[in-house]
């Protein structure tokens, strides 16, 4: 299949809509950087991907074509479902951005955000994003990387949630990590015992001349 679709483009055919649709969503992520960015931004329009098994590199590059894409339409709400299979290489600001568009967003499409984007968000912005989905976050709370999320987050914020969420940093809790004491060399501890040893007649002396002066 990769050999088809090289052959194809380099005969100079554009990745289309229609193109686009015949590799369909088996073969979508076959596509190596090249062909990519050969894909025109608004043959999204009219094409319909499945990017969940491609490469992050893939679902980057494919999320800013549709972002473009569907620009226009950013203020509308059927924006999201336009772009909701972009999403996987959606940066953290853009999901920011998105939580404050009531978009009721499912936990398995949060679930498959770029780890740094998930990573990134707040505990208000991932309610806000799942909207009346949010009492599902707690069956995914063990899972990966929903489960990284819980643990950077601030228990107390956890809790205003209201849905069971638990893993979270307590507030006033420090890891401190223990200390290392260097063992003492056999050359410190010599020079110790002869110290030690030296003691009593260095104490002597000083008592000595303490005396006649």
């Amino acid at each position: 299949a990769s050999a088809i679709i090289r052959r194809y483009v380099g005969l100079g055919n554009a990745l289309n809509a229609t193109a686009l649709n015949a590799i369909g969503m088996r073969y979508a992520c076959l596509l190596n950087v090249t062909e990519l960015n050969t894909i025109d931004p608004n043959s999204l329009k009219l094409a319909s991907l499945n990017l969940s098994a491609c490469s992050q590199l893939t679902k980057d590059i494919l999320y800013a074509k549709a972002k473009r894409a569907f620009s226009d339409q950013h203020y509308l709400p059927a924006y999201y479902e336009l772009i909701k299979p972009y999403l996987g290489g959606a940066p953290g600001e853009d999901l920011k951005a998105l939580s404050k568009d009531n978009v009721n967003m499912d936990v398995s499409t949060l679930a498959n955000l770029r780890r740094d984007s998930l990573l990134s968000l707040t505990v208000s912005e991932v309610e806000n994003l799942l909207g009346i989905n949010l009492r599902d976050l707690e069956k995914w709370q063990h899972k990966s990387p929903i489960r990284e999320w819980v643990r950077m987050q601030k228990q107390s914020e956890l809790d205003k949630l209201h849905i069971g969420l638990a893993g979270g940093t307590q507030e006033g809790y420090i890891n401190i990590a223990p200390r290392k004491f260097q063992p003492t060399s056999s050359a410190s501890l010599g020079a110790v015992a002869v110290t030690l040893h030296l003691l009593p007649a260095l104490l002597i002396s000083f008592l000595t001349v303490s005396v006649l002066s």
